[in-house]
């Protein structure tokens, strides 16, 4: 007997800080936070779907993939719905991996949230996934963000501090 899936439930993510990751998800993105969980664990809510957001035990960092989903996206009404949440993300200085363009499914770009995580913004075609002549972006999301990921991996490691041994 097959399974009968209906949807997805949740995602769950590891964050470094639950405080910066609700700002952006609830503040930036809009999405409700629906109820905490002690001081590590918040669940917001987009509709009928969660997003939990979790105090990871130990730091991520951005260019450590294996702890992290590949990507996740939402989606939007239509392709200037993506355009113009594109420039609602650039004015908020969300970290855009990506500018919108056309994909196979519809137009969509991509950006990185306070933890590095991959988040897509799409609008879909309603026939879905069409293959066609038209000039389309095909990269992986990593393949995308690997650029990004080494530029903030840098960064940090400029900012800490160096020990010395003695």
């Amino acid at each position: 007997m097959m399974m009968k899936l209906t949807g997805i439930n949740q995602i769950t993510l590891r964050v470094n800080d639950l405080r910066l990751a609700e700002d952006f998800y609830s503040g930036i993105l809009g999405l409700k936070i629906d109820h905490r969980v002690g001081a590590n664990i918040t669940y917001l809510r987009l509709n009928s779907d969660m997003l939990v957001l979790v105090k990871a035990e130990t730091p991520g960092a951005p260019e450590a993939r294996d702890i992290r989903v590949d990507h996740f996206g939402f989606r939007l009404a239509s392709d200037s719905e993506v355009d113009e949440a594109a420039v609602y993300l650039d004015d908020r200085s969300v970290h855009l991996i990506t500018r919108p363009a056309q994909r196979r499914e519809g137009r969509a770009f991509f950006v990185m949230d306070p933890d590095g995580n991959l988040i897509e913004f799409y609008s879909m075609h309603t026939t879905g996934i069409q293959i066609d002549d038209r000039a389309v972006e095909d990269a992986s999301p990593s393949t995308l963000a690997a650029g990004s990921r080494q530029k903030i991996a840098d960064e940090s490691d400029v900012k800490k501090p160096r020990r010395s041994r003695k």
